[in-house]
């Protein structure tokens, strides 16, 4: 009898999670989602809801050669805020700020936060108009500069880290910059809706 029980409980461990009972994968205990708009309308963010799912690919890569693809620091510049995704997803519903995809376009095309406005680090600073800066004769004018999250593709990724301190260089103020470190792997490891994704 008890080798029967014992072989029951261990038959229980051993089946696959997708046989067992699905449980909900919400963002916080409460929050199964989050509705953000975009220029195409309403999007709702949530988690892939398959308590077996893996990322795969490019988001799975853990070595990347550096350089060029080297741990960024916490905070790219000083006065800059480092955020997770609960308070990018807050940013997301504040009408008043910008959450910026810093990534090249191609980048942006393979998949993207909703709701995220494709600015790349290479174009930031011609572009601040868009982010509430103004250019005069001496340059930036950015006293009405909106709150800005930038974020790339991840951990590993220098893209956002030097639109920031290329645009505080040119007087965009730091304490309205809010940067999302983990950028779209951390994103995609969490199961989190992605836009425009081939994948």
């Amino acid at each position: 009898m008890r080798f029967t029980i014992i072989s029951a409980m261990l038959g229980l461990l051993a089946m696959p999670v997708a046989a067992q009972e699905q449980k909900p994968v919400n963002i916080r205990p409460y929050i199964p989602s989050v509705t953000v708009q975009t220029p195409s309308g309403p999007v709702e963010i949530s988690r892939i809801q398959d308590n077996a799912h893996e990322i795969t690919g490019e988001w799975a890569r853990t070595s990347r050669a550096c350089p060029p693809f080297c741990i960024q620091p916490m905070t790219p510049a000083p006065g800059v805020t480092t955020i997770g995704e609960v308070e990018l997803l807050e940013m997301l519903a504040d009408e008043e700020a910008v959450v910026v995809d810093s990534r090249t376009p191609e980048w942006f095309a393979g998949g993207t936060i909703p709701g995220a406005v494709n600015i790349p680090y290479t174009q930031v600073v011609d572009r601040l108009g868009e982010l509430g800066c103004e250019i005069d004769f001496e340059g930036w004018v950015c006293d009405e500069a909106r709150p800005v999250a930038l974020f790339c593709n991840g951990l590993w990724c220098g893209q956002s880290p030097t639109a920031i301190r290329n645009m505080i260089e040119v007087g965009y103020p730091a304490d309205r910059i809010h940067y999302y470190r983990g950028g779209m792997q951390s994103w995609r490891v969490l199961g989190l809706s992605v836009t425009g994704a081939s994948n």
